[in-house]
């Protein structure tokens, strides 16, 4: 019995990323993907387009598209190469993953009691030119968190907090931070799956 989607002479499948999360999307509906990080300087184009007043979701599709662009130069050329990113916004604010314990628990301090949005974004390469993107924006109102409930959470959590912008996995502990979600539930957890598989099957990816 077949064990995937894809057609038997689909084009290679390129994802222009470590994340655990993403490739584990893409395996759990049937889609096979190769895993290629691409190097990118994250920071320098969040403050680059913060500075110029640009929007959280453009820097997501930015950084996006200059990680699929960046591996697609090296990748057979029929190959599709996604690159994703996502950002978190509350308020004026910007976070980024955090880098220890005590940056974890500031973050999740800062966000208790607030609605947050995560901006969510993929982009597509073929034949060396981007040939489509698509923008996921979701909101989340997370609950007012104790101290101590802070503590127990992030000592049960441990290393895996560090993965995620926002400090949580939704799939995992994170439904305890919250008394809301609104929003694509992929997205959420770092691709906006089914726009992807629309898009595959156009590229006769995967069986229609």
């Amino acid at each position: 019995m077949p064990s995937s989607l894809m057609r038997p002479d689909a084009a290679q499948v390129i994802l222009a990323s470590a994340s655990r999360a993403r490739a584990a999307i893409f395996s759990r509906v049937g889609i096979e993907v190769g895993l290629s990080p691409a190097a990118v300087d994250e920071a320098e184009v969040k403050v680059s387009f913060k500075a110029a007043g640009g929007s959280a979701g453009d820097a997501a599709t930015a950084l996006a598209e200059l990680k699929a662009s960046r591996i697609a130069a090296n990748s057979a050329h029929d190959a599709i190469v996604l690159g994703a990113d996502q950002m978190l916004t509350c308020g004026e604010d910007w976070f980024d993953k955090p880098v220890d314990r005590n940056a974890a628990r500031s973050q999740l301090k800062a966000l208790s009691g607030q609605r947050h949005e995560l901006h969510t974004s993929v982009v597509a390469y073929r034949h060396g030119v981007r040939v489509w993107h698509h923008l996921s924006e979701c909101r989340l109102w997370m609950r007012p968190l104790s101290s101590a409930f802070l503590d127990q959470y992030l000592d049960i959590v441990g290393d895996d907090v560090y993965e995620t912008v926002g400090g949580y996995h939704i799939e995992r502990l994170g439904p305890h931070l919250f008394t809301r979600i609104e929003g694509d539930h992929f997205a959420i957890l770092g691709l906006p799956l089914l726009p992807t598989l629309t898009f595959l099957r156009d590229q006769g990816v995967i069986v229609t």
